[in-house]
């Protein structure tokens, strides 16, 4: 198994270098894939802010890369709930803390922490501090 960092995986969705895609291509057909849930907090955010791609491009991205058969998504369970928050209008960064807390009830300043998927009910319990 070898660990792809943010670049390989924003190759892959980008396109914007061909040698660089055939290399990715390549290391994706020889092995299996590991990718922490940090990677794909860089990813979403590089793919959001420097390639201006649409919220629902980069959901169908990360959907996509948890039904590959040879890639390993670090707590994969866990970034299946935050990516169902994203698709509510959640942050991904913010959806992804949450859903890796497990039992602990998160607690924040933030008052717009998940807010669209809170108010449907989607998340566990957040306490916002005043």
């Amino acid at each position: 198994m070898i660990a792809f960092d943010t670049n390989l995986l924003v190759r892959a969705v980008v396109a914007d270098d061909p040698v660089q895609v055939a290399i990715v291509q390549r290391l994706i057909m020889q092995d299996s894939v590991f990718i922490s849930r940090t990677v794909l907090l860089e990813t979403e955010w590089v793919l959001r802010s420097v390639y201006v791609k649409s919220r629902a491009e980069i959901l169908g991205f990360f959907r996509a890369l948890l039904e590959v058969d040879n890639t390993e998504v670090e707590d994969a369970l866990e970034v299946g709930y935050a990516l169902d928050w994203y698709a509510e209008g959640a942050d991904f960064a913010d959806a992804l803390h949450l859903a890796v807390c497990g039992p602990a009830v998160l607690h924040t300043f933030d008052k717009g922490f998940c807010k669209a998927a809170k108010e449907l009910g989607l998340t566990p319990p957040i306490v916002v501090l005043p």
